[in-house]
């Protein structure tokens, strides 16, 4: 269980740390420029766009998703945009800039981490509660640890 819950750790860190990171990065040197929808895939798997104002105009990008979330948009559709000037591919809708959506994935990723936590230390405290009401009041016998020469428990190598 226990590996259970690093493993919601982890993809709650994969879904927030990405996207967090774009979004600090555009906020600090982003450019803003006005886009146009150039195609929309159905499911959404991207939305690319064309930038029409700004030093990189005509260029098409496909828009990052943010914790895999696109903007609901359409073909045609005018958009405006935050993008790295230094890498016009990490691009954002500057509304999710400026106000980023809420991260559902990892909200429930963080609440299965939660479960799975609480489950392991249910499963630990109630091992050791077993241990100390049902184990045995004295070591075996045939256990040597702690035992002194002199002992009935410790053989004689020597007959």
């Amino acid at each position: 269980m226990f590996f259970l819950f690093l493993l919601c750790v982890g993809m709650v860190l994969a879904l927030v740390l990405p996207s967090r990171s774009l979004v600090q990065d555009l906020r600090s040197r982003g450019v803003s420029a006005a886009a146009t929808v150039v195609g929309v895939d159905s499911k959404p798997k991207y939305v690319k766009v064309r930038l029409v104002s700004g030093p990189k105009t005509g260029t098409e990008v496909k828009l990052w998703d943010y914790a895999g979330m696109l903007p609901e948009t359409q073909a045609g559709a005018s958009i405006i945009v935050m993008y790295d000037p230094e890498d016009p591919s990490r691009i954002l809708a500057r509304s999710w800039v400026e106000d980023p959506p809420a991260n559902v994935p990892a909200y429930g990723t963080s609440a299965l981490a939660v479960v799975f936590l609480g489950l392991t230390t249910a499963v630990v405290w109630r091992r050791l509660w077993i241990l100390r009401t049902f184990g045995p009041e004295e070591p075996p016998a045939s256990s040597t640890v702690g035992a002194k020469p002199g002992d009935k428990a410790v053989r004689d190598p020597k007959p």
